[in-house]
């Protein structure tokens, strides 16, 4: 269903942003490995809300709680859930349109699919729901260093119309939480929260790009045809909420390459194939490389502004909504945590789903 993610490495999200609680459930974790909270609570704080002037002033701890599938501090190989309690739920700020669509949001989607829907904060359309992959992912990110040594670092890399001139190689997660915004240079990262600070004021919101890499990915993974490694970690990311675009590598700007300057020169480093170059982002057919795993998404602007909007309400009649609450003028700072978890999702999958093709691996 549609709520479930993997194969292998197999996560079910479960809850509502209004509800007693969100959380997930793993199936496919490796039996033996050490994991408490400590080990899950980083991420789930970098993706909270009211870390900032420039998310969403929810007060939220979301303490993760390890229920099951952990015994003596280690992992027994059976299910691991995980919950996170809601406590700072304000569901009479959404009163004004409990019968209204809101623009750009999930209600008439929803209420077009169930003939239902829950309408205190979006229900399972909230970014709440993230909470759940953010902790699986922190699980899948443990297993991948352990195993290969793997590194994932997300950073914010464009908030509306100001990019930062990061490359791919060098970016640390000291650079990325040096600063609200999670922008590794230091100067964008003043420009971005500004922008950031003027939409809120007027009451709108932005969006932009969230880059993310992971290094130390062994190659052969991913399946061919239709489950490639890029087409898996295409499909994880736009099911974040407000994903609108996902590129590998190069992406888009290929197009303006020539064929002898995007193919990537394979060479010997000792007994190691390796590529001059990481156009292609660290997969070839569907199938990792060995080079960095390279992936950007854009976000689209939040959807819940100030601004009154044209809109209808669940009887067809037309109305005017201005939204009020506590929302996230940009959903960029909270959401790299999420591009991390979910590559982190894809590729550990990917790994124990590769285990089974090859004789002592």
């Amino acid at each position: 269903m549609g709520s479930s993610f993997g194969q292998q490495f197999r996560i079910a999200t479960w809850g509502e942003s209004h509800g007693g609680g969100v959380g997930v459930t793993i199936d496919g974790c490796p039996a033996g490995m050490e994991l408490s909270e400590a080990d899950i609570q980083p991420d789930l704080d970098r993706r909270r809300p009211g870390q900032s002037r420039v998310t969403t002033p929810r007060d939220e701890a979301d303490r993760c709680e390890i229920l099951s599938g952990v015994f003596e501090g280690r992992t027994l190989g059976t299910s691991i859930a995980i919950l996170v309690r809601n406590q700072d739920q304000r569901s009479s700020a959404y009163e004004d349109f409990k019968h209204i669509y809101r623009p750009g949001h999930a209600d008439y989607t929803y209420q077009a699919k169930y003939g239902y829907r829950t309408w205190q904060g979006g229900g399972r359309a909230s970014a709440r729901e993230a909470i759940g992959r953010v902790a699986a992912g922190a699980v899948a990110k443990k297993i991948l260093a352990e195993k290969f040594g793997t590194r994932i670092v997300g950073w914010v890399q464009q908030v509306h119309t100001i990019a930062a001139e990061t490359g791919w190689e060098g970016v640390t997660p000291e650079a990325v939480e040096a600063n609200m915004v999670r922008c590794p240079d230091p100067a964008t990262a003043e420009r971005m929260i500004e922008r950031i600070d003027q939409a809120r004021n007027e009451g709108d919101s932005v969006g932009g790009i969230v880059r993310c890499v992971a290094e130390n990915v062994p190659p052969g993974l991913g399946d061919p045809v239709f489950d490639k490694l890029d087409a898996d970690i295409a499909k994880a990311m736009m099911s974040i909420p407000a994903c609108k675009g996902v590129e590998i590598g190069d992406g888009f700007s290929s197009i303006a390459l020539t064929g002898k300057e995007h193919n990537d020169a394979f060479y010997m480093e000792g007994d190691r194939v390796r590529t001059r170059t990481n156009h292609a982002g660290g997969i070839l057919g569907g199938i990792s490389d060995g080079e960095p795993v390279r992936v950007s998404c854009a976000f689209k602007p939040t959807a819940t502004i100030a601004h009154p909007q044209e809109s209808v309400d669940d009887q067809g009649n037309a109305v005017t909504l201005k939204a009020k609450g506590r929302h996230d003028p940009c959903v960029l700072p909270r959401a790299v945590p999420i591009v991390e978890s979910m590559l982190a999702l894809v590729l550990a999958d990917h790994w124990l789903r590769q285990a089974a093709y090859r004789m002592g691996e």
